[in-house]
């Protein structure tokens, strides 16, 4: 290749990243979606349109599944653990039984109803079965939806997706007809397992790694961060683990750690991710052919109606119902059950497998992407309002930045007031630092101000805080405390935990230190009382006479 071709070759890679990027605001005013617009993008380069052919279903797989890796890896790094460890159980169900249960309730249907063997409608079931994350991420986290529900939502999507291709894996192998379904179980489960051991050990070494480096520049430490995480996915790879699981796992954990330059790194993942995202899309537009297309539309309808009105609310109500989870909130996520890149790229498993029905399963697979995600997307956050499972009041936690400096044994602290903070009115000696934490400088409104005992605290402030290493999590905690509950967040029971306690199970402490308070008040007035009626009564008493000297 010559460098004039190298140069058309960037323009038209740089055009065409620009034009996706740009999409993303179009995108958020529909309420739809970046995934439509990519893949409209990709059949528009491909042969339909300006004619670049692309048929390598083996190179779009093995890069699919990379960039799903990253995009995983990106949900994870962004998932609070207190958020959703509260619904690790149901979200759980919902990735392996759930998921057991779409294939089983559609794969059913479509060998009913569609002229396909019994192997071509269980591949089927199992492509379409697990939710997407990539979709579930850029729709749902544009909703104020309830914590606890988004929570299951998104784990859900973070977790399903491993089983959903073992799924596919074994069906498309050669000996599936005479696989042991006990042997089967048993893989699934060691893949699973395995997968997630894997990524935490990677996780937790990386964390005991970054938390000692001090890196001359921020830029490498979220590059050493997402690196950690892909390791995790390879390793795993490597033992024949779900790399998946491991991904997802490694970048929970990392992403909940105390790790230097933190808001940094999610920035810097969540760029990787649209980028993934962008290539992705596109990628798989080039694979389809549009004029096979048509043709794929009527069983498409039939395998995704299955799915949407039969399957995904079997699942949810047997999964989501022993946890006592409200059938409204069970009706938004039968409805938010949202399809997009995992299906496509599963799809493309059977036909690098060359098997005979492959070319129509993923005709069939990218059609039905296409139609119910027009068909869900836009339908949700009416369908939130409808059912009252939003949360309009739900603030954001304060966000706290740190970074080691190597010359002393302290850390860098930055953080943010935001909107509807308590932190807003406190003064700095309300604040109750660690011994040695320093507020060296605020800015507020672009100007630079040294604070002192009395200097209070407004919205929008920006603080710098040098802190001593070892007193880093009382500072955290102490900040993260006044910012939930205000100057009286240790009397109200506030303790400025990662994962804070609700207000209604305070509730018994803070009566409790109410009942003390109050007890302590009336014995001291009964002191006072008792003392003032001693006194009263030693005046009514005649002083005896004095003696002759």
């Amino acid at each position: 290749m010559s460098v004039a071709d190298l140069n058309v070759v960037v323009l038209a890679v740089t055009a065409l990243l620009l034009v996706a990027v740009a999409a993303v605001r179009l995108s958020s005013r529909a309420g739809l979606p970046t995934l439509l617009i990519y893949l409209g993008l990709g059949v528009i380069v491909g042969e339909a349109g300006f004619g670049l052919e692309f048929e390598d279903a083996e190179l779009t797989q093995v890069v699919g599944l990379v960039l799903l890796g990253v995009i995983l890896a990106e949900g994870g790094l962004t998932t609070r653990w207190s958020t959703i460890r509260p619904v690790l159980g149901a979200s759980l169900l919902l990735a392996t039984l759930g998921v057991a249960l779409s294939v089983a309730v559609t794969a059913a249907v479509t060998y009913a109803l569609l002229d396909v063997n019994l192997r071509t409608a269980i591949l089927l079931g199992a492509v379409v079965s697990s939710t997407d994350a990539a979709a579930v991420f850029s729709v749902l986290r544009r909703l104020p939806l309830r914590r606890r529900l988004g929570a299951t939502l998104e784990a859900e999507s973070g977790f399903n997706d491993p089983l959903a291709i073992i799924l596919v894996t074994l069906v498309v192998s050669d000996g599936w007809e005479q696989s042991n379904p006990l042997v089967a179980l048993a893989q699934v489960f060691y893949q699973l397992a395995i997968g997630a051991v894997v990524g935490l050990l990677v996780a937790r070494v990386g964390e005991s790694v970054l938390r000692r480096s001090a890196l001359p520049s921020v830029g490498l430490y979220p590059i050493a961060t997402v690196a950690i995480v892909m390791l995790a996915f390879a390793a795993a790879g490597v033992v024949a683990a779900s790399s998946f699981m491991a991904v997802y796992v490694a970048a929970l954990w990392l992403g909940n750690a105390r790790l230097p330059h933190r808001n940094a790194t999610l920035g810097f993942a969540e760029g990787l991710a649209w980028l993934s995202q962008i290539s992705l899309f596109v990628l798989l537009g080039l694979l389809a052919s549009p004029q096979r297309l048509p043709a794929a539309l009527l069983p498409a309808l039939i395998v995704g109606g299955a799915l949407l009105l039969l399957a995904r609310p079997l699942s949810v109500v047997v999964c989501a119902t022993p946890f006592q989870v409200p059938w409204r909130e069970q009706a938004f996520m039968s409805w938010a059950g949202l399809r997009g890149a995992v299906p496509i790229v599963l799809a493309t498993i059977p036909v690098s497998a060359r098997l005979p029905a492959a070319q129509q399963i993923f005709d069939i697979v990218f059609v039905l992407v296409v139609l119910f995600t027009l068909v869900q997307a836009p339908t949700l956050p009416p369908l939130a309002r409808r059912l009252g499972v939003c949360d309009e009041e739900d603030t954001a936690e304060v966000a706290i930045e740190s970074a080691p400096l190597g010359s002393i044994d302290a850390d860098l602290l930055e953080f943010s007031v935001p909107a509807g903070s308590k932190l807003h009115g406190v003064a700095m000696w309300e604040l109750r630092l660690p011994p040695g934490a320093v507020v060296s400088v605020i800015l507020r409104d672009g100007h630079t101000l040294v604070p002192d005992r009395q200097t209070t605290l407004r919205h929008g402030d920006q603080l710098l805080l040098i802190v001593p290493s070892k007193a880093r999590r009382q500072a955290e905690r102490r900040l993260r405390a006044v910012h939930r509950a205000g100057r009286l967040a240790s009397w109200l029971g506030e303790q400025g935990e990662t994962d804070p306690q609700p207000i209604e199970g305070r509730i018994p402490q803070v009566q409790g230190r109410w009942d003390r308070a109050v007890r302590r008040l009336r014995a001291a007035a009964s002191r006072r009382a008792g003392l003032a009626s001693a006194g009263r009564r030693a005046a009514d008493i005649e002083p005896s006479p004095r003696l002759p000297p």
